[in-house]
């Protein structure tokens, strides 16, 4: 069965950097769009970015400038994240299959990064 897998969520100051992995399993993500979302308390879960099959990324325009999605490996995807805000505090996830507009069906877990003043 498809798993996706998040890790490397924490707690980091204002201004810091975390990176985050998303490892696949039981499929092979390196034919599929990849894209991470997140999710603060009392918001809408909303897309951070994605990256296609030939490597082209396409980030919101919240964290453009900040954020990089990354294909580290056939099964891996990475979210490479600098000048971390407040307003980034939430639970980040990666999906399987999204388009710029709505998610795919396939969810990891979900991974917490909070950033603190």
């Amino acid at each position: 069965q498809v798993r996706l897998v998040e890790s490397g969520g924490g707690l980091v100051q204002a201004g810091g950097s975390l990176r985050l992995s998303c490892t696949a399993s039981g499929i092979d993500i390196g034919t599929a769009v990849m894209g991470w979302y997140r999710q603060a308390p009392g918001q809408q879960r909303e897309l951070v970015g994605t990256v296609t099959t030939g490597a082209d990324t396409n980030l919101s325009n919240s964290v453009k400038g900040r954020f990089i999605i990354s294909r580290d490996a056939r099964n891996t995807v990475s979210l490479q994240m600098y000048n971390l805000k407040i307003e980034d505090t939430a639970v980040y996830y990666c999906n399987l299959g999204p388009s710029l507009w709505r998610p795919g069906n396939h969810w990891g877990q979900g991974t917490q990064v909070t950033v603190s003043s």
